[in-house]
């Protein structure tokens, strides 16, 4: 059967690809109201292209924002298990545009990568999954498992609507287990095991001072400035060893295991110096900065701004300063919890003279791990190799995908992240693009996956 089905991919290869130019070309941008009838658009492709695969109850179902896409096939039998493919068709912004080297909806194949917005985030990925069904049903007229598929076209605005659609659908998206392909290797054609996902939380907060800039020869060393203010109360949320200092900050924070620090260790390293041009790696104290940003909490400054900006001086004391902070959290941290945390530390620690205000980030997401070593992990990873040619490596990463909480918090089932992407991609940036060689093998990766767990 597998031979079977990756020839079918390599004879039509050229029409499958024409298929994803297609999809490609729709600027289905969710946060642009004008881009609304495109979006829709890039609904109807993915229905109709599982309508030509054969897919059964397929429709394109409304939301109070866009809508997603439902189809499922459960021709395999009792005895295979069901899977629910989550994905999303929408896509960034393609601004700013004159930065991109051919039109971002016009795909463009250049020194083996498909450029164009959304090629890898995610219609890239989740075309692979709709060809490789396609190749089942055309070879073998079945699959090997039963398939539930959910596309949505709200993921780059938070999927504003998602969760609700899960919580009250429950029987008809539930499953044996879930699919994402909306991440990525850690390096280009190193394929990698994604076993866990930081949490988020963040919020904003400002220093009031003064009711209006004031002249600093008048009253520098009568009012506080909000500036310095700021200052001191920023440096008091993490010390020089990379340590938060947030009360409560680390309760319930796993301990990070010599299994998994060999793990972490695999992972080729990434020069932090070449890539991001700082001089040196500063990581919190006793952990490696792979293991800091695979496995260990973070608090980040993310803006700061107060009094004046342009050019020359300004001899003033500002009104006010603002900063936004956010968080990455691991397994034992609830983001409501680390947020109260961080205002009850910012409420006792804010200097005299100035008056806080806090901004809560209402978009959170708790942090998510599955055990390397469960069946379903093993058989991707053994799977990755035998179409890459080369051992699986395993990782944490520091973003965040809501949806994969909401899933295991819903319907309590495994998820398995299936990501075919590289650091090379640029995801959300000018020139996007997807490695036409991870694309094939991703491919291959999924015929072999389906199979296996279907054999199991």
């Amino acid at each position: 059967m597998t031979e079977k089905v990756l020839q079918y991919l390599r004879d039509n290869r050229e029409a499958q690809l024409h298929a994803l130019h297609n999809f490609l070309s729709i600027p289905s941008v969710s946060t642009d109201s004008k881009h609304k009838e495109d979006v829709h658009q890039a609904a109807q492709f993915v229905k109709e292209y599982l309508d030509k695969i054969g897919f059964d109850k397929v429709r394109v179902q409304p939301t109070k924002g866009h809508p997603l896409v439902y189809g499922e096939w459960l021709g395999a039998g009792n005895d295979a298990p069901t899977i629910l493919l989550y994905g999303h068709y929408d896509v960034q912004p393609a601004d700013p545009l004159e930065l991109w080297d051919s039109e971002p909806f016009k795909p463009e194949v250049r020194d083996g990568r498909l450029y164009a917005r959304g090629a890898s985030d995610d219609k890239g990925q989740v075309f692979m999954h709709l060809a490789v069904f396609e190749a089942f049903m055309k070879t073998e007229g079945t699959l090997p498992i039963n398939v539930k598929v959910c596309i949505e076209g709200e993921e780059e605005i938070g999927s504003e609507n998602l969760y609700d659609i899960l919580t009250k659908r429950k029987e008809q998206f539930q499953a044996d287990f879930a699919v994402i392909s909306d991440s990525g290797m850690v390096a280009s054609g190193q394929p990698t095991i994604l076993y866990g996902l930081k949490g988020f939380t963040g919020l904003e907060f400002t220093l009031h001072g003064p009711s209006n800039d004031l002249h600093s020869g008048l009253y520098g060393g009568a009012v506080r400035n909000p500036a310095i203010a700021m200052a001191h109360l920023l440096a008091s949320l993490k010390d020089q060893e990379e340590v938060v200092q947030v009360a409560g900050f680390y309760d319930g924070v796993e301990a990070l295991g010599e299994e998994e620090r060999r793990l972490i260790d695999n992972v080729p390293g990434e020069n932090y110096q070449e890539s991001t041009g700082i001089p040196e790696t500063v990581s919190e104290k006793g952990y490696t900065a792979k293991e800091h940003t695979m496995a260990r909490p973070t608090l980040e400054v993310n803006g700061l701004f107060g009094g004046y900006q342009g050019e020359g001086t300004k001899t003033i004391i500002p009104s006010a300063a603002t900063a936004k902070i956010t968080c990455r959290l691991v397994p034992g941290q609830d983001p409501d919890v680390i947020q109260g945390l961080l205002v009850k530390h910012l409420e006792e620690n804010v200097p005299r003279g100035v008056k806080l205000e806090v901004k809560r980030e209402p978009l959170s997401a708790k942090a998510y791990k599955v055990d390397p070593n469960h069946p379903l992990i093993e058989k991707a990873a053994e799977s990755y190799t035998k179409a890459f040619g080369k051992e699986t490596v395993y990782v944490r990463m520091g973003g965040s995908i809501p949806v994969v909480e909401w899933i295991e918090s819903i319907y309590h089932m495994p998820i398995v992240l299936l990501g075919f992407g590289t650091p090379e991609d640029r995801l959300h940036s000018p020139n996007e693009s997807f490695a036409l060689d991870s694309y094939d093998k991703g491919m291959e990766t999924l015929v072999y996956y389906w199979n296996a767990v279907r054999n199991d």
